[in-house]
């Protein structure tokens, strides 16, 4: 292995160097494409320990050299003992030789831990027998893995998000230029947000318009410029297509800001949807030549005709509850004040 490993501490009186060396050997063979080791090595007559490195002392809060000597249940108290000596009577029942696995899930100083183990019992030239053992830490892998999950969701999720934009652009009516994120542009937009008005007024009920800008990015990743720029509108476009309905309508207003009417849904039913997808948002993997851009949102959300009863004053409302959520540092939502009727 690259990797150097940790210094140990011993028992000196114990004749181990055969059996530990033998023994350690072997270990780091079998586990030379896992997560980094932490080695411990006992008595596997008396169950004390012999040798144990920096790491294993680091998880039990002590120096390597004061867990030499002590058995399981000094360290660990008498439930976590019980298991741990349950695992070792395995390796010690499938011989010399044999490597045995096993996991257990115990608090170390506060901190729920999931830790896999690999055994291996080997004997020395005067008989003893020396039970090794390889630790690691479940935690760096099992976040591994959800991040992994987390993409394939993701991607999942375009997929559908691309199947459902095909289907809409067969029935959608001609536009302008197409936009990064392949949402409507602003003249068709407006068209709907006339229509969603006046359909409002007649049937008495309310819709909302939501505001949308996108955070500043850092520096490293706005010195990839328009590559980088494209990449973020088409990942917020993906996400505003899979998080709207067949009569709600999202656009691209310029290269950071976006607008989304919510037909026929009131103040907080908006702000609910709307926080659900700056959490989705802000969770989002945009990936640019290996690189990860980052995204979070800014959002403004205005309802008709509570918060305003004309479309420029409902622009306005939007427009101002935006600047709210810019100004309390971005990746919030805000929502536009509702404006009380003087008599």
């Amino acid at each position: 292995m690259s990797e150097s490993v940790p210094p140990v501490s011993r028992d000196p009186a114990a004749p181990v160097e055969g059996g530990w060396l033998a023994a350690r050997a072997s270990l780091l063979m079998a586990w030379a494409e896992r997560q980094p080791l932490v080695l411990t090595v006992k008595d596997a007559d008396s169950g004390r320990y012999v040798a144990a490195d920096a790491a294993f002392g680091a998880w039990l809060g002590r120096a390597a050299a004061e867990i030499v000597g002590r058995v399981d249940a000094e360290l660990f108290g008498a439930d976590v003992a019980l298991a741990l000596r349950a695992a070792d009577v395995a390796a010690l029942a499938a011989g010399p030789g044999a490597v045995t696995s096993a996991e257990h899930r115990f608090d170390l100083l506060g901190q729920r831990r999931g830790l896999a183990v690999l055994r291996r019992v080997q004997p020395d030239a005067d008989g003893r027998r020396w039970l090794a053992a390889a630790w690691s830490d479940l935690a760096p892998q099992r976040q591994k893995d959800a991040q992994l999950r987390l993409a394939l969701e993701q991607l999942e999720q375009q997929q559908q998000a691309y199947a459902a934009l095909r289907a809409e652009l067969q029935e959608r009516p001609p536009a302008g230029p197409p936009t990064a994120s392949e949402l409507y542009d602003a003249a068709h937009f407006e068209d709907l947000l006339r229509r969603e008005a006046d359909l409002s007024q007649r049937e008495h009920r309310e819709f909302a318009l939501v505001a949308i800008e996108l955070d500043p990015p850092p520096a490293e990743v706005a010195q990839q410029g328009e590559p980088a720029r494209r990449a973020l509108q088409a990942a917020l476009g993906r996400l505003l297509r899979g998080n709207t309905r067949a009569m709600d309508a999202a656009c691209q207003l310029d290269d950071t800001h976006f607008a989304l009417l919510l037909s026929g849904v009131g103040l907080a039913t908006a702000h609910a949807r709307m926080e659900g997808l700056r959490r989705q948002c802000a969770t989002q993997i945009v990936m640019l030549e290996g690189r990860e851009l980052g995204l979070t949102v800014s959002m403004g959300v205005a309802s008709f005709p509570h918060t305003a009863q004309t479309l420029q004053a409902l622009r306005l409302a939007s427009d101002e509850a935006l600047l709210q959520a810019r100004g309390r540092g971005g990746n919030h939502v805000a929502l536009a004040g509702i404006r009380l009727a003087t008599l």
